[in-house]
């Protein structure tokens, strides 16, 4: 199948790219986050994404517009529900460019995250192919979580230590204060 294949960043992409090409698909990236936070984070996921996509031969369409704004529009008050909006703005932007570019299947990189809740995932992601007739190409990467961290570690990869949005930025921060002061 012809897959478009949602990116957060490169490091999580390794293990869902090699898994698609080993069932023989042939995968085209999309780089959409506008929830990342701050400006310089974005850069760098961006710049190791376009690393990865030169050494795997991964083409790519990126979205390189730092969205930060129209996240915070959509998610700011709804704190406790930013991860399901913060999906429905990914996967539907994909859905959106796998329907107008003419690929058969999307996937996503936040299906290879254990932090990710992939029960809402699927669920937004089974909708929105059903809406535009296409398919919701799903695997469980969790399970190449290693692997992928040991090859981005041997491609030099920049990793990030949070999912990206300012809220996890600040949950990563409360715990190492709570550590320090407990």
């Amino acid at each position: 199948m012809k897959i478009l294949l949602h990116t957060c960043c490169g490091p999580c992409a390794i293990y869902p790219l090699s898994r698609l090409r080993e069932e023989g698909h042939q995968v085209t990236g999309f780089f959409y986050n506008p929830n990342i936070h701050p400006f310089r984070e974005f850069k760098k996921r961006l710049a190791a994404m376009r690393l990865l996509a030169a050494k795997e031969d991964l083409p790519v369409i990126y979205d390189s517009k730092y969205g930060l704004q129209e996240y915070l529009r959509q998610v700011v008050f709804k704190e406790e529900e930013r991860c399901r909006i913060c999906y429905a703005m990914r996967l539907s932007q994909v859905v959106r460019v796998a329907a107008e570019q003419g690929f058969e299947a999307f996937s996503t990189t936040l299906l290879y995250s254990r932090y990710q809740q992939h029960g809402e995932i699927c669920r937004q992601a089974e909708e929105l192919a059903a809406s535009h007739g296409l398919i919701f190409y799903y695997e469980d990467f969790r399970q190449g979580w290693q692997e992928g961290i040991d090859r981005s570690l041997a491609m030099d990869l920049y990793r990030q230590p949070y999912c990206g949005c300012i809220y996890s930025e600040q949950e990563r921060y409360d715990k190492k204060m709570a550590r320090k002061t407990g």
